[in-house]
């Protein structure tokens, strides 16, 4: 793989090459040279790069220009700095790390920053090693952070894996660890949780980054602590009085923009319109599946949307590389085409529509008029990360059975509202009907049941529950084994025959997920690595995704990407109301709650 050497071992050889002493590997010639650290765009601009770093940046490069050097004419192109993806979890593609980076390197991302919480609930420390190991193995640069939140929410979910201080501090010491992953159980936080602390802690004694997650809207006392307790970001906030709040209190807000959260228009105001300063805040995606990478694209569909917003582009380009650099210690490292930084390159012919038309990382030609050129080799995972989807017996439609309330003809039950484009959902109540004992759903206002089956430690135990916000108009069912954080078994249907076959059918291929109509299956996507991840190359998940989510709109689903709010249902620290293993979740109070009122 393409691996850049420490600055130390290279620092004379750039030196070097930037006085004419010595040749350049790679010289790019006149652009126009998008400068992050000034703000400005320079016409003319030549680039010379050696040892897989920048050497010199400026009017000419005619002077390292030797006999064996690669020249590249930018014909007059912007040169912008490689992008970043500040906060993100690979797995939330549905493929591995080496299939991520082959997806999105053709889009400009050249720098990632992970967060492999998704396999660490299932598959604990040696899950985040195995990613940790191949992320390095990359030829652009992906750094790790260590989930600190597995489970999420202790007390209310049962993981697959668990994870503490000694893990951290362990991690700690791994060459490609960048900081701690967000900081979910905020509550935790702010009412001095020791494993919360000790691991804030042991990250700071490492003089790493603390990622943050405060989900709640309340910005009162609760909030103040949550920054006390040391999370130096924030990727939650879906308003833009939560980004001014974040930044007045030295936290980097960061902007997200995945394939179901749209949360930069409206926080992105705080720049346009209330004028903070911009360079507190970073563009990230956080959760993107295969279908969004391969289709429209990664960082490169964040800047753009960004720009849409009403941002100057090179305020939007700071957002998405040097203030990502900067956030994580490694502006001498990342984030600018500067002197001595890798060279990671991209370039464009327009800046606010920001084609890639070219991508150099560290150096090298990666990736050209949207093809990949680099070779990154299929991933073989190891047999303890396969097979981890144990149902322990084989599921009946019974087994989505709800029990009404003895002697009770009509319930009033608790609903979980499904919000477009949010992460957050609703606390909902609906009336509902009970035949025979068992509470029936309200098909014509869009109340539909939810299943969350038990799928680590075999228990054949399913917790039941009512959700609205899809629109499913036949019988169908979808389930998904991908279900944050716990990733337990999530099936959401209309009909419970065809939840218990798509469970049933996860099972059976050891994780993924599929859809189901009167008894006939319309989509699966096998993902049978901790049931959360292809062994296939990512433009073949991609299809079976976008077979999926036509699938889901059969079945008379119009939300957009919608298979992402389902994933999403299980997650017990965004509000308002969540489902687990232990039952209905009120996340506004983190604590249980009735299905019924």
């Amino acid at each position: 793989m393409n691996q850049v050497q420490p600055w130390g071992d290279v620092a004379a050889r750039l030196i070097d090459v930037a006085m004419g002493r010595t040749p350049a590997d790679l010289v790019v010639r006149n652009g126009r040279w998008v400068n992050v650290y000034s703000g400005e765009v320079i016409a003319n601009t030549d680039i010379a790069i050696a040892a897989g770093r920048f050497a010199y940046v400026g009017a000419s490069a005619e002077h390292a220009i030797g006999d064996e050097t690669e020249v590249i004419d930018a014909c007059g192109s912007y040169l912008v700095p490689g992008l970043c993806d500040a906060h993100m979890h690979v797995e939330s593609g549905m493929v591995t790390v080496s299939e991520f980076a082959r997806a999105v390197i053709p889009h400009g991302t050249t720098s990632m920053f992970i967060d492999p919480h998704e396999i660490g609930n299932v598959l604990g420390l040696p899950g985040v090693k195995l990613m940790h190991d191949e992320a390095a193995e990359m030829p652009i640069n992906i750094f790790v952070q260590m989930p600190g939140c597995v489970p999420s929410a202790p007390g209310l979910e049962n993981a697959g894996a668990e994870l503490g201080v000694e893990d951290v501090a362990e991690a700690m010491t791994w060459p490609n660890i960048i900081g701690l992953g967000e900081m979910m159980n905020f509550p935790g936080v702010a009412f001095n949780d020791p494993k919360m602390l000790g691991e804030i802690a042991a990250t700071q004694a490492a003089n790493k980054t603390v990622g943050g997650h405060y989900a709640s809207p309340d910005l009162g006392l609760p909030f103040h602590a949550y920054v006390a307790g040391g999370p130096a970001d924030d990727h939650e906030g879906t308003r833009v009085e939560d980004a001014i709040a974040r930044v007045r209190q030295g936290m980097r807000a960061m902007l997200r923009l995945g394939s179901a959260w749209y949360d930069v228009a409206a926080q992105i105001k705080a720049v346009t319109e209330h004028g903070l300063d911009p360079r507190s805040f970073i563009l990230c995606t956080d959760d993107s599946h295969s279908g969004t990478l391969v289709n429209d694209g990664h960082m490169n569909r964040v800047v753009r949307h960004a720009i849409a917003q009403g941002l100057a582009p090179v305020t939007a380009i700071q957002m998405a590389t040097l203030n990502a650099a900067q956030h994580f210690g490694l502006e001498r490292e990342l984030g600018s085409i500067a002197p001595g930084r890798r060279a990671d390159l991209v370039i464009s012919s327009d800046l606010p529509t920001l084609p890639i038309d070219m991508v150099i990382a560290r150096g090298r030609v990666v990736a050209e008029e949207g093809a990949l050129i680099a070779d990154i080799p299929p991933r073989s995972y190891p047999d303890f990360a396969k097979g981890t989807v144990h149902l322990g017996k084989v599921l009946t439609a019974t087994d989505f059975d709800i029990a009404a309330p003895a002697g009770s003809n009509r319930v009033r039950a608790r609903v979980i509202g499904v919000i477009e484009n949010q992460a957050p959902t609703r606390a909902l109540e609906a009336e509902l009907t009970v035949e025979d004992g068992i509470v029936q759903m309200d098909g014509g206002n869009d109340v539909c049941q939810i299943g969350l089956v038990e799928r680590h430690r075999a228990t054949g135990a399913v917790t039941n529950g009512f959700v609205s916000g899809f629109g499913y108009n036949v019988d169908c069912a979808v389930a998904s084994t991908v279900a944050h954080d716990s990733h337990h078994m999530i099936v959401v249907g209309t009909n419970k025959k065809d939840m218990a076959l798509a469970a049933n059918r996860l099972g059976e291929v050891g994780g993924g997920i599929t859809v189901f109509s009167e008894g006939r299956e319309l989509a699966l996507v096998e993902l049978p690595i901790a049931g959360l991840m292809s062994d296939e190359r990512s433009e073949v998940v991609a299809a079976k995704a976008d077979k999926m989510v036509q699938a889901m709109i059969e079945c008379g689903c119009s939300l957009n990407n919608a298979y992402m709010q389902h994933s999403l249902l299980a997650l017990v620290v965004i509000p308002e109301l969540r489902i687990s293993d232990m039952g209905l979740v009120d996340v506004t109070k983190f604590e249980k709650t009735d299905l019924f009122v």
